[in-house]
């Protein structure tokens, strides 16, 4: 058991017992166990800890095709899972947009105020002045009832089938790069382009996150699966590692969102 914890960082460990513990409950009940939402990097760690074993398998679904955050269904053999086994609503704020400007961060900021965790919440999708999100059904009435302000603006609610939610452009461009490490400073050096000493400074600024987590450590490690977010800069998914280079620099597919 102790060498699936050694693939990932230390503070990983609690999802990763957790993961555990979903996959005992299918193999113990026969029944399929459906997760909330969970950002990229849980994803790898679930799809890593359960393999590709016939016993206990799994599928992802976050309410469109390129959902970023998805729940994760963890099901025996015999289950077949469609879309709606996921249980996925998605919202659109209806608000007075002529007076009003809402934007993502004062959205996610107010879901969360009414003491609701953020794996709740699957995508927050914004087009021009349409806002809509997914979340989980289990919670529909009590957002219907309890979400009545954003910012200085009043809010309702409306229910929408899934196939209309907006559609946001967002594409990742693919390429190799090679870094001197895996420290975060060298892969935000090649991701971006910039010198060492840049990167340094912007998370020395609190200006980079790793998995959504803003991170001060410029040698914090990064793994597959990991996002980075630096302000200004874009967004970078470590999405395989491909070993060194002949000067033994690190290998990687990365993908940009500028």
């Amino acid at each position: 058991m102790s060498s699936i914890y050694q693939h990932f960082r230390p503070e990983e460990k609690p999802f990763i017992d957790t993961v555990l513990d979903w996959k005992e409950y299918v193999e113990n009940t026969y029944a399929p166990k459906l997760t909330d939402f969970l950002d990229p990097r849980q994803q790898f760690i679930l799809q890593s800890v359960i393999g590709d074993g016939a016993d206990v398998q799994y599928g992802f679904f976050g309410g469109r095709e390129r959902s970023e955050r998805k729940r994760a269904l963890l099901y025996p053999e015999y289950f077949k899972p469609e879309e709606k086994d996921f249980h996925i609503g998605l919202y659109e704020i209806e608000y007075p947009r002529k007076f009003i400007k809402i934007e993502h961060p004062m959205v996610l900021g107010s879901l969360m105020s009414l003491g609701v965790k953020r794996d709740k919440f699957g995508d927050i999708l914004a087009d021009g002045d349409r806002i809509q999100f997914f979340s989980n059904e289990e919670i529909e009435s009590f957002l219907m009832t309890e979400l009545q302000e954003i910012g200085r603006a009043s809010v309702q609610l409306r229910k929408l089938p899934l196939e209309e939610a907006v559609q946001v452009p967002e594409q990742w461009k693919e390429k190799e790069i090679s870094a001197a490490s895996l420290r975060l400073d060298g892969i935000i050096s090649a991701a971006f382009n910039l010198s060492r000493q840049k990167s340094q400074v912007l998370i020395e600024q609190k200006l980079v996150k790793l998995n959504w987590k803003t991170v001060e450590n410029p040698a914090a490690e990064c793994m597959e699966g990991d996002l980075i977010s630096a302000r200004r800069l874009g967004r970078c998914k470590i999405i395989g590692l491909l070993g060194t280079t002949k000067k033994n620099k690190a290998r990687l597919k990365i993908g940009l969102l500028k």
